[in-house]
Parts: structure tokens; C-alpha cells; sequence
């Protein structure tokens, strides 16, 4: 064998040694708002969480080779969906995590299924993602749409709270929230006497506030998040709502949105988490893991939740032996959910991840002993109760069952 020749054998075995290497490689997708007014819900913290994911699972798995890459969806569909095919198509990426802003991730669940890849959203909320708009690579982690209104809506409106205003954040989130809350609320007892829709990002929400006062209703709920609904709550203070007499109820509030807005505005709220990260020894000890890692930030519920499905998912990859969706989405439906953040669960046929739910109400500044220490439990919500039964979803999957 002359020398050209061995130069070329070994080129070849070192061509076949690296197709066989790029075959086992995970590459993993965060995919939210980095920049705007779901960046500290989300955002940079979610790649952090991947991250911290992937080193946990090196530990008992070193040889899984795993790449965790981010992306600033701009709160837009169509970038959104732009990215999602470039990474599949061009940059080799396996699963796409997060995806706050409930438009875009139904936009980037479509072109998933198109793709034929698994899609885990965390950060994005509405309820279609496990009902009409389901998909056989999806899979809603974290919270919805319908756990949020029928934790908080239920619990304030059998209190008493009998009628409700709603403040909604005009895109596909908003209107989810909206009617799942409108439905929590009449089904206990209750009545949304009126609405009002506003733009995403808002900075001036004076003439909402103003028909949610002529209103009267005893709660004036916010069907936004982040900068939105911080934004909101100063303003009804200004307004003097809860002074009148009126209760503020957030739908979806994350620590990070408490600790921006201070116990001080925003004490006595009553809201629905899926995490907070003082729960549990477990818990505490990722959330200082985090902090150390982002600036001294307590991670939020999505957060988390990329943490929680990044790990399930190579779980599932691990089992199955295989990179391939189908394969690796029967494995991650089959295999029961366990982690150190979410507890015991599993990921039924419609895509929704099941755990419990808690019922929060942010502290007094007088019952807070530290800076993060912002939460007491009011009521665990089970798994088996927390989500919209499976056969009230209207998901395809489950009507071809």
C-alpha cells in the first residue's frame, strides 16, 4: 500500500469517525425573548438552565456530547419560525426549548411538525399547545393557560371574588388566559362583567385602568406577563384601584416580575406557579447553582422548566439509543418524569407535562426575611388537578384515540 493511498484509508476512517460522532451529538435549541419584555422571565437564564441541565447529566452520562446554542425570537412569529428552520435545516439542532410568547410558539410547534422534531416549550403559556393546535413533537412543560385561571381564578372567585374585569394582552397568550379564565371563574360561581384588550409592550395602560375602575368588579385581572403586567400593577396603584375597594389578581406572574416590582406594590397577590426556588433543600440548592452563574438571580418557573425538560429529554435520548424524534418522543411519554425541581409526573398523549402546581401569595415586606424571599404556599394543586383533563382539549391526537 503506497503512501497516497494509506493517506486516503485514513481520511476516511477519520471522515466515518466523525459522521459517527456528529450522529450521537445533542444539540439543543433556546429559543425566547432575550432582549425585551420577557427577557428576565426567560431569556439568557433559560440558556443557563440548559447548561446546567447538560453538566448535571454529564455526570452520570460523560459520554453524550451535547451543545446548548440561544436565540432572540424578538417576541415575533415569523422570526420565530425563521430560526426554527434554519436550525433544523442548516445548524443540525434536535429539540428547540422555551419559546416564551405563546404566538410564537405555536408558530415554531408547526414548523416542528413539519420538520418532524421535538419542540419543548417552557416560557410560552397558552392551552392550544396541548388542545386544537397539538402536535405529535410537542411538549408543554411547565404551566398553561388553563392551570393559571383555574388555579388563581377559582381560588380568589370561591373566596368571594365574585366578579371579574379582565386586562388582556392583545396576541394568541392573552386571549388563551382570557377565555380560560373567563371559564374558572363562571364555573365557580362567578362572572367576568368586562375586558379590554391592550398591545404587547405597553407603557401607558391609564385609559385600560380607567374602564376597569368604571367597571366596579371586585377583581381586576391582568391576562399579560412580564414588563406588561409589572407596568399594569404601578399604574393601578397610581390609580388607587386597590384602595377603592377593588382586588388586583395576576394571572401569570413570575418571581422575577415580584422582585421588579417590590413587595412593597406587590403584597397580598395571589397567583399559580408551577416552581419557586425556596420550596425544597432540592431546590435551594439548584437556585444557588444558578444564582452563581446569572448575576445573582434566583431562576423563575420557566426557567426551571428548560432545566426539568432538558433533563427528561436526555433521559429519553439516553434509553432510547437513538436520535430520532418518533423514537425519542414514545421514550420521553413512556419513562415517568423525576427531578429534583418539578417532583414526580409524566407527559400524557396530548403533549402536556403533568406535576403539581402551587398557589402562592407574595409576602408583607414585614414577613420577608431576605431579598428573594418573597412566596408563602397557600395550596398544593395535585398533578392529576392541576391541568385541563385530556378529553376536554379538543387535541387531534387524543380524538383519534
Amino acid at each position: 500500500m503506497n503512501f497516497k493511498t494509506i493517506l486516503m484509508t485514513a481520511a476516511a476512517v477519520l471522515t466515518l469517525g466523525n459522521a459517527a460522532q456528529a450522529e450521537t451529538a445533542i444539540k439543543l435549541g433556546v429559543l425566547n425573548d432575550m432582549s425585551s419584555l420577557y427577557a428576565d422571565i426567560s431569556g439568557p437564564g433559560s440558556v443557563v438552565a440548559a447548561k446546567l441541565a447538560v453538566e448535571d447529566f454529564a455526570k452520570i452520562n460523560p459520554d453524550l456530547k451535547v451543545e446548548v446554542i440561544g436565540a432572540d425570537h424578538q417576541n415575533k412569529p415569523d422570526i420565530g419560525s425563521n430560526i426554527a428552520r434554519q436550525w433544523y435545516d442548516r445548524e443540525n439542532v434536535d429539540v428547540i426549548l422555551d419559546t416564551t410568547t405563546s404566538s410564537v410558539a405555536l408558530a415554531v410547534s408547526e414548523v416542528t411538525k413539519e420538520k418532524k422534531k421535538i419542540f419543548i416549550p417552557s416560557g410560552g403559556g397558552t392551552s392550544d399547545l396541548t388542545g386544537k393546535s397539538c402536535s405529535p413533537y410537542t411538549v408543554h412543560w411547565t404551566y398553561d393557560t388553563w392551570a393559571l385561571a383555574n388555579g388563581t381564578g377559582s381560588a380568589m372567585t370561591k373566596q368571594g371574588a365574585d366578579t371579574w374585569f379582565l386586562l388582556v394582552a392583545d396576541y394568541a397568550f392573552g386571549a388563551a388566559l382570557e377565555r380560560d379564565t373567563s371559564e374558572a371563574v363562571t364555573k365557580a360561581g362567578g362572572k367576568v362583567v368586562g375586558s379590554v384588550k391592550h398591545p404587547l409592550n405597553s407603557s401607558d395602560f391609564s385609559s385600560f385602568l380607567l374602564r376597569a375602575q368604571a367597571s366596579k368588579a371586585k377583581v381586576v385581572a391582568l391576562a399579560n406577563a412580564g414588563s406588561d403586567m409589572i407596568n399594569a400593577i404601578k399604574q393601578a396603584s397610581e390609580f388607587g384601584l386597590t384602595q377603592g375597594g377593588q382586588s388586583l389578581a395576576g394571572l401569570l406572574i413570575f418571581s422575577s416580575d415580584v422582585k421588579a416590582l417590590g413587595l412593597q406594590a406587590a403584597q397580598g397577590l395571589v397567583l399559580t406557579e408551577a416552581f419557586y426556588w425556596d420550596q425544597t433543600d432540592a431546590t435551594r440548592a439548584f437556585s444557588k447553582r444558578f444564582a452563581e452563574k446569572f448575576n445573582g438571580k434566583m431562576p423563575t418557573s420557566a426557567q426551571a422548566g428548560v432545566y426539568s425538560s432538558v433533563l427528561h429529554y436526555l433521559k429519553a435520548v439516553t434509553a432510547a439509543k437513538s436520535k430520532d424524534s418518533d423514537v425519542v418522543m414514545a421514550k420521553m411519554k413512556e419513562l415517568p418524569i423525576d427531578d429534583a425541581l418539578f417532583g414526580k409526573g409524566s407527559i400524557r398523549p396530548d403533549g402536556r407535562a403533568i406535576h403539581n402546581m402551587y398557589l402562592y401569595q407574595v409576602k408583607k415586606p414585614a414577613e420577608s426575611k431576605g431579598e428573594w424571599d418573597i412566596y408563602k404556599v397557600l395550596a398544593t394543586i395535585p398533578a392529576d388537578e392541576a391541568f385541563r383533563p385530556m378529553d376536554q382539549g379538543g387535541c387531534p391526537l387524543v380524538a383519534k384515540k
